[in-house]
């Protein structure tokens, strides 16, 4: 039986241990930084569940994500795990920490801006492209422009700095 005592002090050893397992395709960050690891507790039986919200409903990385969080609390000493996809609410890219923000921007990677605000209701359709500026992240320059919607993951975009020239990839806001 574990008491309150051990499960609050087991649930915070065990939250630092899944904080450190770095996302698979942004790896600069963490799961922590990146805002999908939800919630790390421990149950009466001495269960460590970890609450994991996928990027997306179709993320291709939550598998190799619930893996790798499970292998490293396996590996602190946590004989039982259990990884939970929370979808509600849906993961938003407000959710990254202002650490992964400035992490991203050191490796290169724009951050995204606010996700965007919808109202109640059905979603409106839009049929004119979405004119956004994004920073570079290399000279901070705002003339910039998007050279493809999809980059090596399904969350970024390529694009290209007018002023220094430079490509660089751009996390999308959801």
């Amino acid at each position: 039986m574990v008491t309150a005592m051990t499960a609050s002090t087991d649930a915070r050893r065990a939250r630092r241990v899944a904080e450190q397992v770095p996302d698979p395709e942004l790896p600069m960050l963490t799961l922590a930084d990146l805002g999908v690891l939800r919630a790390v507790e421990v149950t009466g039986d001495g269960t460590v569940v970890a609450s994991l919200t996928p990027t997306y409903s179709g993320c291709p990385a939550m598998a190799e994500m619930r893996a790798d969080v499970a292998a490293r609390l396996r590996g602190a000493g946590y004989a039982r795990v259990e990884i939970r996809t929370v979808l509600d609410p849906p993961w938003t890219s407000d959710w990254i920490t202002p650490q992964g923000r400035r992490k991203l921007t050191e490796h290169g990677i724009a951050p995204p801006g606010a996700a965007p605000r919808h109202a109640a209701g059905p979603v409106p359709l839009v049929l004119a492209p979405t004119r956004r500026t994004v920073a570079c992240p290399r000279c901070g320059a705002a003339d910039t422009e998007e050279t493809s919607r999809f980059a090596a993951t399904s969350c970024k975009a390529l694009w290209r700095c007018r002023v220094c020239r430079e490509p660089f990839e751009y996390v999308k806001e959801i």
